[in-house]
């Protein structure tokens, strides 16, 4: 074989061949509610960013001894660490949600894939207050004064069960403000999915 069939060959050949785009139609329907994700990323970081800012200032303003606004102070800056770390995984589906290769079925497919990897990103980042939660009751325990001070029963019955009660609280909530925000919208592309492979 020369050169010349060896390229006619090649050329022929159609298993090099892109994957079909998808159609400007589907392309809009998809859009869309990758939009409103991204704007929902939006507001959730700013609104973050609000909350430790006013937190901080909290800490700076209020009348309180110098330990318990240090130790506070360095809970919150340990909670902002933890939170940059995740939000660094959601910028990264943000700016993925903007990707030319979504004009593709198999980019759509990665992306589905993403935002099965970033829920659970998103249901461990709640998980991951947990040991927040337990120092800012050791905290409170601590430093609020009480007429009669607690007994080590009371203190251990206390901390369980706040415990409890704020892991709870923090999956369920976790897992409502998922499906508020994010969810349906991933439901409705996945829909779109399903409807482009028949």
């Amino acid at each position: 074989m020369n050169i010349d069939e060896l390229k006619n060959t090649w050329n022929e050949d159609d298993s090099f061949e892109e994957t079909p785009e998808i159609s400007i139609e589907h392309k809009n329907k998809i859009n869309l509610p990758l939009e409103k994700m991204r704007k929902n990323m939006r507001m959730e970081l700013w609104s973050t960013v609000a909350i430790f800012i006013f937190s901080f200032a909290l800490i700076a303003l209020c009348e309180a001894p110098f330990k318990f606004k240090f130790y506070v102070a360095i809970l919150i800056a340990s909670m902002v660490f933890v939170t940059f770390f995740f939000f660094s995984k959601f910028f990264t589906l943000y700016k993925e949600m903007s990707n030319p290769v979504l004009n593709t079925y198999d980019g759509l497919n990665e992306l589905l894939h993403q935002f099965n990897l970033n829920k659970q990103y998103y249901l461990s980042f709640y998980v991951a207050f947990a040991p927040f939660l337990v120092c800012e009751l050791v905290i409170v325990l601590e430093f609020i004064p009480r007429p009669v001070p607690l007994t080590e029963i009371q203190i251990a019955t206390t901390l369980i069960s706040a415990l409890v009660i704020g892991l709870f609280t923090l999956s369920v909530v976790g897992t409502w403000w998922f499906k508020r925000f994010y969810g349906r919208h991933i439901d409705q592309v996945e829909a779109l999915i399903l409807q482009l492979k028949k």
